[in-house]
């Protein structure tokens, strides 16, 4: 596991996003076992507490559970995931208008940009793009 923090977000918070996508991806799946306190803290080369601080945020959240005497997992709830991915998707959708609307972008060319992007992405996953 590796990361790079920004030095303008707390670090738990960043490394609670980083689960979350890592979840929301599929590279962690329900029901998996997630390193504990002291190996991500040895691992990232951070404060324990900080780790520990990241857990109960997920737990509160929901998105991580404790099984006494065996672990922090990720949820086995489908929906939860899927409610998580679709905040995590707000979030990128409403800044990516943001910054849209600061070029001067009117809704309906940033809808028709959004468009034709998907449109050339599709085309895209059956070929390589080569790079001039």
């Amino acid at each position: 596991m590796s990361l790079e923090f920004d030095n303008n977000t707390p670090i738990y918070l960043q490394i609670m996003n980083y689960f979350k996508r890592q979840i929301v991806n599929g590279s962690l799946a329900p029901g998996d076992k997630i390193p504990s306190v002291r190996e991500l803290a040895a691992e990232l080369q951070i404060n324990p507490n900080t780790i520990q601080r990241t857990f109960q945020e997920l737990e509160r959240e929901e998105i991580v559970e404790t099984r006494r005497g065996l672990g922090r997992f990720v949820t086995s709830e489908g929906s939860k995931i899927m409610e998580i991915k679709k905040e995590m998707a707000g979030d990128l959708l409403e800044k990516f208008v943001q910054g849209m609307k600061e070029l001067g972008f009117a809704d309906r060319d940033i809808v028709s940009i959004v468009s034709e992007a998907v449109a050339y992405e599709g085309k895209g996953e059956n070929h390589e793009r080569h790079e001039s």
